[in-house]
This record gives C-alpha cells, sequence and structure tokens, in this order.
C-alpha cells in the first residue's frame, strides 16, 4: 500500500504498553509522518514510538495535562502537510481508513474533519466495554462533531486556533463548533476507521467516566450555549434534572409528603424504556440494548456530579484536572 505524502498522523498516549505498538504500526509507512505525543509514561512508550520511527514530543508536565493540548503540540509537527490523522493511543487505525477519509476530504472541500466507525477491540470482555461499543454506534452523515479519532483538513483546523487546551474534556466537540461557526461540515463516514479498547473493568471506572462526561457537558453549554448554536444546552439541563433536581425532590420531599414524593423515582424506568426502545429500533440486539439503557438512565447520577463540580469551581475561579478513569 501506498504512502500518502499529503497526510500526517498524531497520536497521544501514556503508558498504553502494546495498545500503543498497535496504534504507531497501523501508521508508520502509510504516512507522511507520525508524531507520537508522550504525557509522562513510564512503561517505556517514548523509546517504542523512537524504535518504530516515530517523531516523539514529550510534554513538560509541570504544565498541567490536557488531551487538546497534547494534540496541538503534535499537530505543530506536521501542519505543513494537508491533512492529518488525529488518534488516541489506546486506538488502532483500520487498513482503508487513512486513504477513505482523504478521499472523501478531497472531494468535498467544505469538510473540516471526517470520522468513522470505532468499534470496541474486545467488547464482550466486559459489560462495560460493550456500553462503550454501543455509544460509538452513531449516525453516519452530516454530524456536529467527532471524537478524538478523526482525519482533519489542516487549513480548517489552523484557521480557528486548534483545540482549546483549558479543557479537560470535550475539547473535540468545542473545536467543532467554531469549524462549523466558520462555515465547516463534520461528516461521519460508513467505514471503519479504529479498534479502541476501553480495557475498563470496575464500576468506579465507568463512573468516573461518566462523571467527566457530565463536567464536559457543563463546560461546553457554558461555552457556546448561546442561541443559535445551543451547545450541549439541551444535554446538560437533562443531566441536572434527572441526576440532581429529580433525586433531591424525591428524597427530600419524602417526610412532608409522607413519602408521596418517592412516587417521582418511577420517572427512572420510564427514561430506561424510552433509551431501550430508541437503541432497538437503531438494530441492537436486546442483550446489549437492555444494559444500555439501565447504564445510561443510571448514568445521569455521575454525570449530574461531573456538571455540578464545574459550575462549582467555575463560581470559585477555579479549574479541575483530569478525571481520569484508567
Amino acid at each position: 500500500m501506498s504512502r500518502l505524502e499529503d497526510v500526517g498522523a498524531v497520536a497521544i498516549g501514556r503508558n498504553e504498553g502494546e495498545r500503543l505498538r498497535a496504534c504507531l504500526r497501523s501508521l508508520v509507512d502509510r504516512v507522511a509522518r507520525v508524531v507520537y505525543v508522550d504525557s509522562g509514561s513510564t512503561d517505556g512508550s517514548v523509546a517504542l514510538a523512537e524504535q518504530l520511527g516515530c517523531e516523539v514530543v514529550a510534554l513538560d508536565m509541570s504544565i498541567p495535562f490536557t488531551a487538546a493540548r497534547a494534540r496541538n503540540a503534535g499537530f505543530e509537527r506536521v501542519k505543513d502537510l494537508r491533512y492529518v490523522q488525529l488518534v488516541d493511543g489506546d486506538c488502532e487505525v483500520v487498513e482503508g481508513w487513512l486513504e477513505t477519509a482523504r478521499a472523501r476530504l478531497e472531494e468535498r472541500s467544505a469538510l473540516a474533519a471526517v470520522c468513522g466507525r470505532r468499534r470496541e477491540r474486545h467488547p464482550d470482555a466486559t459489560l462495560y466495554n460493550r456500553l462503550c461499543d454501543i455509544e460509538w454506534d452513531t449516525p453516519i452523515g452530516d454530524a456536529k462533531a467527532c471524537g478524538g479519532d478523526a482525519m482533519m483538513r489542516v487549513e480548517a483546523f489552523l484557521e480557528v486556533g486548534g483545540f482549546d487546551e483549558t479543557l479537560i474534556a470535550g475539547e473535540e466537540p468545542e473545536l467543532c463548533v467554531r469549524l462549523r461557526q466558520a462555515g465547516y461540515k463534520i461528516e461521519r463516514l460508513d467505514a471503519e476507521m479504529t479498534l479502541h479498547d476501553a480495557a475498563m473493568t470496575k464500576f468506579s471506572q465507568w463512573w468516573k467516566r461518566a462523571k467527566r462526561s457530565g463536567h464536559a457537558y457543563a463546560e461546553g453549554a457554558a461555552m457556546h450555549g448561546a442561541p443559535p448554536e445551543r451547545h450541549w444546552v439541551t444535554e446538560t439541563r437533562r443531566i441536572l434534572v434527572w441526576g440532581a433536581a429529580l433525586p433531591a425532590a424525591a428524597t427530600l420531599g419524602a417526610i412532608p409528603t409522607l413519602g408521596l414524593s418517592l412516587g417521582l423515582l418511577a420517572g427512572y424506568p420510564v427514561s430506561a424504556a424510552r433509551v431501550l426502545k430508541h437503541t432497538l429500533d437503531r438494530g441492537r440486539p436486546l442483550e446489549d440494548a437492555l444494559p444500555y439503557a439501565v447504564f445510561t438512565t443510571l448514568g445521569k447520577l455521575p454525570e449530574a456530579a461531573g456538571a455540578l463540580e464545574y459550575h462549582v469551581n467555575r463560581l470559585r475561579g477555579r479549574r479541575r484536572g483530569l478525571i481520569e478513569y484508567k
């Protein structure tokens, strides 16, 4: 397979081990340059990347780390190229994706970024891995945002100033807001893109990941919630209602209402039923749809915790550090 001379790649990671090896091997000799941005690994990741022929950027860890900062640092090394594939170090790029993505960007000049199908490498290893695999199954066509794996048009990326390095999560959708405001489009292709390894084995990991999502929703809404964008406003309100207001009203009102307020909790199975129907309608089997519905509903609790923490810190003039689940 010939090398794409106008495409570069930026992979970011920390202590990804063999996942990083698979990631970099899926890129080396397929694009003009591969840059690996390391954030303080202690497992030999830097040596591995250098051995595979990648250019390495070792971040100064005395400065607060964010994935956005890492991606920007990598992008600086390949910004002379036409397109850049961004990928997380726990993902392997599927054969054929780079060519498909580049061809689509060449075909449609209005596109700033294209993404495809991200799949879990081991969806049946744990319940939490399977939940991620279902989450990745999103509609194809024009989209509001992409995730951490995407091929971007360098010109568009530079025009809007790249990622916001202050964000601890949700930096990709926030970037896509600015890209769309600049007149560009984002598209999700019906093509296999990456294999991801969530490596989630514990409930506590799932909880932290959901809490991080809630923080990202709240911060995104605070940044771009004004009309006409209304970025993540509806999602944040839903989180706060189902994850904070409703359980608070049900429990705090239990004594004065002689327990009648606890009936508000009946809204949770109703909400889960809606998610179940929607997931089944998307073609997922019941054995996938049922746990996804339950955990999506339950997830409003840690999401609300993350959203409330963001707002408390915002009032105090503070910024939270990373919320890491692995």
